[in-house]
């Protein structure tokens, strides 16, 4: 059904919501202010420094780097998600077309994905640095469509959460929701298609 199948990073390919958390709670806490992690996961899906925006931190230039660095003192609190490793390689082995659309930097994405060993099962990657405008916009989708040589119709987008599912429908794209990693399908009603386990993406294609 579908030729080409781009994946977001967090909550989709990676758990890393843990550390995403606590890292931002950590270097809040350092700048003088104290978050419950349920109130920061608003952060889940979006770019970091749009986070410290919404967060009114002051000095986004200086803090987003920090947080960056602090997310890598919680590496027990990252792991791929159950079977997904196998079936990005069954894809990548495919005629299947594979690219990433993510809110991380490239930098972040070097730090945190990259060490998974996944990276070379990916034929096209767009970072938010990579972008002038992020998700929901349509732009990241769009430009990777076009590094991978595919039109809209010939997509699926596989993500999380619900900047993912708006950034999809904006550019026309065909989306799927990662119930392990959104854990509910709650705000995800015009989702084309949800997927119990990552298995069940090769129903589909």
């Amino acid at each position: 059904m579908f030729k080409c199948v781009i994946f977001d990073v967090d909550g989709t390919i990676l758990d890393t919501e843990k550390a995403i958390l606590k890292s931002l709670q950590k270097v809040l806490r350092e700048e003088g202010k104290d978050y419950q992690l349920e109130d920061l996961r608003f952060a889940l899906g979006i770019p970091g420094k749009e986070t410290l925006r919404i967060l009114n931190v002051i000095d986004v230039e200086r803090v987003h780097p920090k947080w960056a660095q602090s997310v890598l003192e919680f590496p027990q609190e990252v792991q791929m998600f159950k079977d997904i490793k196998e079936i990005i390689k069954v894809l990548s082995e495919s005629p299947i077309r594979t690219g990433i659309v993510t809110s991380k930097t490239k930098q972040e994405l070097i730090n945190e994905f990259e060490p998974f060993g996944l990276s070379s099962f990916f034929e096209h990657t767009i970072c938010v640095d990579d972008t002038e405008n992020h998700k929901p916009h349509p732009e990241p989708l769009l430009v990777c469509l076009e590094g991978l040589n595919a039109t809209k119709n010939e997509a699926i987008y596989i993500g999380d959460s619900i900047y993912d599912m708006q950034c999809a429908n904006s550019a026309g794209v065909k989306f799927a929701l990662a119930l392990w990693g959104s854990k509910t399908t709650k705000g995800f009603e015009s989702a084309d298609y949800v997927l119990n386990a990552p298995k069940d993406i090769l129903n589909i294609i």
